[in-house]
């Protein structure tokens, strides 16, 4: 049987990282902050891979692949952009290794040092850009729309599987534009698609608006993001849409043709989401007995377990198994047959409850006479016996009403726990309680990092529909513009 997960109630960091190594998700590597991604769980990221880069294609853009090493000059010729990743950078001296003179393993050859060190990617604007210097020449070469899947290496100091590596997967997408309006208007639909995939597919309800000038992209004039509330009340920041200006392509020189014979800097975006979402989707949905997956991302949609005595039972009932199976599939359904019979089925119905399987489906003696079966929701852990005539139309309707019922929980969740402050006794209080807080600031990154360093918490986004009624800043008493987004955050 799966042993028993720390309750969430009890400790929450625990119960997380219990849940992503036992339901077979990830584990650390040997190599200190890095994470291997286990089958099952890069299975996960594997459907939000396929649904975003369709979405991505459905809006016009195409996959690309550049290095994975940077010239340390290119990081250079941005200087926003080198101050904001400085401190997260691995950096390559040499290119060659020679045997110990000692005869013990290998050693630096230190005649192979590099004429300039490479920056092991951190995110991809500046080779990105020096490529496009060649591919853009003219207004007919734009808007030029590449997304890339990718790794990066960020350099952390504390980790967590899945929220904070050293190593990542993730896309980024990088644009190039001929009018500043055109690059906006990317910034945004770019936005909108990531709040598409979190609500509709993930079902996860997020807060869309812009960061401060403080928490903005490193290079980026503008940063627009997503924010979703996990079930401790943090916020986790689940996907970013940056307005580039024009400040890239003046670094390296990127100009085109325009229509009347004139030469102007192209407008660029920047746009990306990672591995982070794994993190997003177990806080967001899973319970003490492990983790729940919405049906559109779950590798298996439908786990069959058949219970029986003997060999004779056995074999007719996971007969009756294989043709339910082969009904399911045939209505376009991710199923699984477990007739592993080296497993019992109390140790199998545990075993993908842990791994939050949608739905289970039993059938043992009685059912095959009655021609039943039993079905088991996991999000509910509620189950009820059901006739296998019409089985797979009944299915569909019971996932898509699961996926239905996770997003309505999670949104009620959110409803629930967002507040308004109005005086600092107010925001201490609900930010202690694990609140997202919506509260006046006065505008200035004096008073949001001294904010911070009181409480923990952090402006998340100003909201794009949210009340932009002018006030009095919570924590100085100065005029605010509009409330804002505060929380704790991962």
């Amino acid at each position: 049987m799966a042993k028993k997960l720390t309750p969430r109630s009890e400790d929450y960091s625990k119960w997380y990282n219990e849940i992503v190594v036992d339901a077979d998700l990830a584990q650390h590597s040997d190599v200190k902050g890095c994470m291997v991604i286990k089958p099952y769980g890069y299975a996960i990221w594997e459907r939000m891979k396929e649904v975003l880069d369709g979405m991505f294609k459905e809006t016009g853009h195409s996959n690309a692949y550049f290095p994975l090493f940077i010239p340390k000059s290119y990081l250079s010729k941005e200087a926003n952009h080198v101050e904001g990743f400085a401190k997260e950078c691995a950096v390559i001296t040499h290119y060659r290794l020679k045997n110990n003179p000692d005869g013990d393993g290998v050693v630096v050859d230190p005649d192979a040092k590099l004429d300039e060190e490479l920056i092991v990617r951190p995110t991809s604007e500046t080779i990105i850009w020096n490529t496009y210097k060649k591919w853009i020449q003219s207004y007919r070469d734009l808007p030029l729309l590449v997304n890339q899947w990718a790794n990066v290496v960020r350099w952390e100091m504390r980790t967590r599987l899945f929220l904070r590596t050293t190593e990542f997967l993730w896309q980024e997408g990088h644009t190039a534009h001929a009018t500043q309006a055109e690059a906006e208007e990317e910034t945004m639909r770019m936005l909108n698609v990531y709040g598409k995939f979190a609500e509709d597919w993930m079902a996860m309800p997020v807060v869309k608006g812009n960061k401060t000038e403080s928490e903005r992209f490193a290079g980026a004039l503008d940063t627009l993001c997503i924010e979703a509330m996990m079930q401790d009340g943090k916020a986790l920041q689940a996907g970013t849409s940056h307005f580039l200006g024009q400040n890239f392509a003046r670094a390296f020189d990127v100009k085109f043709a325009t229509k009347d014979g004139g030469q102007e800097l192209v407008w660029a975006t920047s746009w990306g989401v990672s591995t982070r979402l794994m993190g997003a989707l177990i806080m967001t949905h899973s319970d003490d007995a492990g983790l729940v997956l919405p049906p559109k991302l779950a590798p298996i949609e439908v786990v069959i377990v058949p219970i029986y005595k003997g060999q004779e039972q056995m074999e007719e009932i996971v007969s009756k198994c294989r043709e339910v199976e082969a009904d399911l599939k045939a209505a376009g359904i991710r199923v699984k047959l477990d007739d592993d019979d080296a497993k019992r089925s109390g140790w199998k119905f545990a075993e993908y409850e842990l791994k939050g399987v949608p739905l289970r489906i039993a059938l043992g003696p009685r059912d095959l006479e009655n021609g039943t079966c039993e079905l088991a929701r996991r999000d509910t852990r509620t189950k009820s016996f059901e006739s296998l005539e019409n089985l797979p139309t009944l299915v569909r309707s019971t996932l898509d009403l699961i996926q239905t019922d996770l997003f309505c929980s999670a949104k009620t969740r959110l409803n629930e726990n967002t507040v308004e402050a109005n005086t600092w006794d107010e925001f201490t209080a609900a930010i202690k309680d694990g609140k997202f807080v919506m509260a006046h600031w006065d505008g200035t990154a004096e008073t949001e990092d001294l904010i911070s360093q009181l409480t923990k918490a952090s402006i998340r986004c100003l909201p794009f529909e949210d009340d932009t009624t002018p006030g009095i800043c919570i924590k100085t008493g100065n005029p605010s513009a509009r409330r804002v987004l505060f929380a704790k955050a991962y």
